[in-house]
């Protein structure tokens, strides 16, 4: 049988403000994150704050599309 639409959904949470030399000198959304929501509870796009390990310090994470 098929299912409907999960109520729990995998995402991807997306450093939004992440820098690194690199060869363009600037490079958003470097670290991810996977995790899980619940669609009925969270509508919405989730932002986090998360750990970069690129920056150093606590960031906001947001969901991105796959």
């Amino acid at each position: 049988m098929a299912k409907g639409k999960d109520v729990r959904v995998t995402i991807i949470l997306e450093c939004t403000s992440c820098v690194r030399n690199d060869i363009k000198k600037e490079s958003a959304g470097i670290y991810r994150y996977i995790t899980q929501k619940n669609r009925h509870n969270t509508p919405s796009r989730l932002e986090l704050r998360k750990l970069c390990p690129y920056c150093y310090k606590h960031t906001i994470h947001g969901e991105i599309k796959k």
